[in-house]
């Protein structure tokens, strides 16, 4: 099991925010609130989640996705998900998560 890291940074009034490892009920934890003190902090108009370096992800990574969804829209932003491996699209695809969150599957977004 690889330990989850998270990174946030704020560019302009995008707040970027990359995980890698593995997201699940030990590593959930610490990830929501590393990502809820950059979103309560910097309020941003839009937050990036990009999930291309997750390796895996339970239904406590479903549930971290979700919970940030909202706290960015209790901010008055909005949550998109960026690069997602095939693995873990299969994951957002099954729980329905398109049709709340946006999912960006190509490498266009620049960190």
């Amino acid at each position: 099991m690889e330990i989850a890291g998270v990174k946030c940074v704020m560019k302009k009034d995008t707040l970027m925010i990359e995980i890698e490892g593995d997201v699940d009920h030990h590593t959930a934890k610490y990830i929501r609130s590393e990502i809820d003190k950059a979103i309560f902090y910097y309020r941003p108009q839009v937050a990036l989640l990009n999930v291309g370096n997750v390796d895996f992800m339970d239904s406590s990574g479903l549930g971290l996705i979700l919970g940030r969804y909202t706290s960015v829209r209790e901010v008055g932003g909005i949550l998109k998900i960026v690069n997602p491996s095939r693995d873990i699209e299969k994951i957002l695809a099954l729980a329905g998560i398109e049709r709340l969150i946006p999912i960006i599957k190509s490498s266009g977004v620049s960190n």
